[in-house]
């Protein structure tokens, strides 16, 4: 969307306050579809939940890429944000709940990589469709998502339910074929689908080649969860609850948003004039993105959740308050001065590198491997809802802030809220690396929230 917003305006003739709320609305949007999503996977099952998000995405890119005026091409953003909260809460619970504890790092991560392959291909489109004539390339680089929309939703067709999903259903027959699918060993998939039983209440003698038919309905439905989760929860779930919501707050609330979406902005502010050199720019940025994106992947199962979380916001720390000072010193300046344009450039790659080798996976992983069997889907939705709130929140008004404060001093802000983020982390996020899901309840203790420094440290 940054690089079709320098078109869009120039065609549409949008004024400043319109591009806000165009970048924005798919964030609200997506944060009612993600409310959405918890309930809906509890009663279809998750593969279908994401069919639902790939229809969405597919419609809405349409209705984009159709765009004959504002008001359509702002329908077409609330349809693909009902999407994108669809597919942001489901995506990491459907990864999590398939893989093994050793894997789930890795596999859980491949949505947001995949995500950053995505926009490094739409940086790079909207840099050859600029040779299209006005209204036509806009229009492109917005409608061309509907094609690997429409393969998604004929793809995860042919993929296996959820295992942890069946079984709360009470059909462990089928939940035991699907984890002899997706297991290294029988006895590892005999092993976990143990596990599984045992975290949604159903009896360790019950044979497996029957189906259950008396699972508590409201393990069924997720009924009677929004209480367990934000009205009386145990210790436990709400020391998970504030992990995850804290860690989807900080994911946005340190400005990445602003800086992916309007760094056409931020390098036009440094010095960079035309079209072309600015689209050029965002190219650094996604592939600056999707290369730390894979070391994380490989990293995450190896280096911990936690360490990987601490070495990314320290680096962000740095990064933002770097880029805040160069971004000042330009916008003082009457000159164009080279070495803050290069100081600019350099530290906007490094906040997104940082970024995108720590918090950016962590987020997606850490919140959905945390939270019981029976709260996962309807929690995971909770932390997208405010993940989603916080990313409308930077986008529709880092406009408005910035000719308020300044570039520069924008900047400086998000650094502080990165050192609070840090923190935080340190402070509420213990080590989940090699834990099966059905362990976490045990791990967020009271007993042991008392030395979770000392043992996750330790882990790592």
């Amino acid at each position: 969307m940054s690089g079709a917003m320098l078109f869009i305006k120039e065609d549409l003739g949008i004024s400043d306050t319109e591009q806000e709320v165009l970048a924005g609305i798919i964030n609200l949007c997506a944060l009612l579809g993600s409310l959405a999503a918890g309930r809906t996977s509890d009663y279809i099952g998750r593969r279908y939940t994401i069919f639902i998000a790939s229809i969405l995405f597919m419609l809405g890119s349409i209705f984009m890429g159709y765009g004959p005026n504002f008001p359509v091409l702002l329908l077409g953003r609330c349809v693909a944000g009902l999407g994108v909260g669809f597919a942001l809460m489901i995506a990491p619970v459907y990864s999590s709940e398939l893989a093994s504890a050793k894997s789930r790092g890795f596999l859980s991560n491949l949505p947001e990589l995949c995500i950053g392959i995505g926009i490094l291909f739409g940086y790079i489109s909207n840099y050859l469709m600029r040779q299209f004539s006005l209204k036509l390339g806009w229009r492109l680089m917005l409608g061309i998502a509907a094609v690997p929309s429409f393969a998604l939703a004929l793809g995860i067709l042919a993929m296996p339910e959820s295992p942890r999903w069946l079984v709360m259903r009470g059909n462990i027959v089928k939940a035991k074929k699907v984890l002899l699918q997706v297991s290294n060993s029988e006895q590892e998939a005999e092993h976990r689908f143990k596990d599984i039983k045992h975290a949604a209440g159903i009896d360790e003698d019950t044979p497996d080649d029957i189906n259950v038919n008396n699972v508590t309905q409201k393990n069924n439905v997720g009924e009677g969860v929004w209480k367990e989760l934000l009205v009386r929860p145990t210790p436990s779930v709400r020391w998970m609850m504030i992990a995850t919501v804290g860690l989807h707050f900080f994911e946005h609330a340190t400005g990445i948003e602003a800086v992916m979406l309007y760094s056409p902005r931020i390098f036009k502010k440094a010095g960079v004039t035309s079209k072309d050199k600015l689209l050029l720019a965002t190219i650094g940025v996604g592939i600056t993105k999707v290369f730390f994106l894979i070391a994380s992947t490989l990293l995450i199962d190896k280096m911990g959740r936690r360490r990987l979380l601490l070495i990314s916001t320290a680096g962000m720390i740095f990064a933002l308050a770097v880029l805040g000072f160069s971004l000042t010193i330009a916008d003082k300046s009457n000159e164009k001065l080279l070495w803050t344009l290069t100081l600019s450039i350099v530290a906007t790659y490094t906040f997104v590198a940082f970024f995108n080798f720590g918090l950016a996976p962590v987020t997606w992983v850490y919140g959905s491997e945390i939270l019981p069997l029976r709260l996962r889907a309807q929690g995971v939705s909770i932390g997208v809802a405010v993940n989603r709130a916080m990313n409308a929140a930077i986008s529709m008004s880092f406009i408005t802030i910035y000719e308020a404060i300044t570039i520069g001093g924008t900047f400086f802000l998000f650094a502080g809220i990165a050192v609070i983020a840090w923190i935080f982390f340190c402070l509420f996020l213990p080590e989940t690396k090699g834990k099966a899901l059905e362990e976490m309840e045990m791990l967020f203790t009271k007993k042991s929230s008392r030395n979770v420094v000392a043992q996750t440290d330790d882990m790592s």
